[in-house]
């Protein structure tokens, strides 16, 4: 990896914070053409670039890559003052919308109401997958959660979370519902292990990503992400303003946010269609 390459890996891991994965996504698609060509990104031209870009036909892989050449040469630029022709001129393609796979109130409910909560384990399922429901955390935000990290003057009243180990360390603090508190408490109070974490596993240690996603195949057939996903649906769809569901789930963009207007949109047709006399 050439100098300034890693002056750069530097720059989105100290300066702008980024998180382990993006950080890696860069290094990853950076190092991978300066090892093609066996020569730093600054002495390669447009043409050898985008010859290197032509072999990815997958539209997202390539936007990718693109984003990460620009980020970088946006860089040099600020930095080392190269000239500002550096940056790629090439358009992203375009993709097409992909809408969030959600689940419903009811048919979440309707499937946690089938966990066996007669074990701390069973308690413990619920309690997670009720408590991703309620916040829409990340599962890599939720499984980082204390006990210390909850806020608020009684028990079940006004209690908030503070989210620590967000994307790009960006702290947030959310409201958690009075039903997810109540299953946490109700998991905690049976299981037999004492950590300063929150979620373990049946040896008393953190529980990881691998088993929280087998968990909520096993109840939900989706992954936890799905339940983000059906989180800020369900704040769309009872009329939350955009930018409060923003802040809810720490996009840095509002751009990353407006993926839900189109569930807004329809859910508004759909309301038209059913109860406007007009529309039948």
């Amino acid at each position: 990896m050439s100098d300034v390459l890693e002056a750069f890996i530097e720059y989105i891991t100290i300066i702008k914070a980024l998180s382990k994965a993006s950080i890696d996504a860069y290094r990853n698609d950076l190092h991978l053409i300066e090892s093609h060509y066996k020569s730093s990104l600054l002495q390669l031209d447009e043409i050898k670039i985008f010859k290197y870009l032509a072999q990815f036909e997958n539209k997202r892989t390539l936007n990718r890559k693109l984003s990460s050449l620009n980020a970088f040469y946006d860089f040099c630029h600020k930095e080392f003052d190269t000239p500002s022709e550096d940056k790629l001129s090439y358009k992203f393609s375009k993709v097409p919308s992909i809408l969030p796979k959600y689940l419903s109130f009811d048919s979440i409910v309707s499937s946690l109401n089938s966990i066996d909560k007669s074990t701390w384990l069973g308690r413990r399922d619920y309690a997670l997958l009720l408590f991703l429901y309620a916040t829409g955390l990340r599962i890599s935000e939720c499984l980082s959660i204390e006990h210390g990290d909850f806020q608020g003057e009684q028990e079940f009243q006004e209690q908030w979370l503070r989210v620590r180990h967000t994307k790009g360390d960006k702290e947030r603090m959310i409201p958690v519902a009075k039903e997810a508190l109540r299953a946490i408490k109700a998991y905690e109070s049976e299981c037999p292990f004492e950590s300063s974490s929150l979620w373990l596993n049946y040896k008393g240690k953190p529980l990881s990503r691998i088993s929280a996603y087998k968990i909520s195949k096993k109840y939900l057939n989706v992954s936890p992400h799905v339940l983000r996903h059906s989180y800020a649906t369900a704040l769309i769809i009872g009329g939350a303003d955009l930018r409060v569901v923003q802040e809810l789930l720490g996009h840095a963009s509002l751009l990353t946010t407006q993926v839900y207007t189109h569930i807004q949109k329809q859910n508004l047709q759909d309301t038209v269609q059913n109860h406007h006399p007009m529309a039948h």
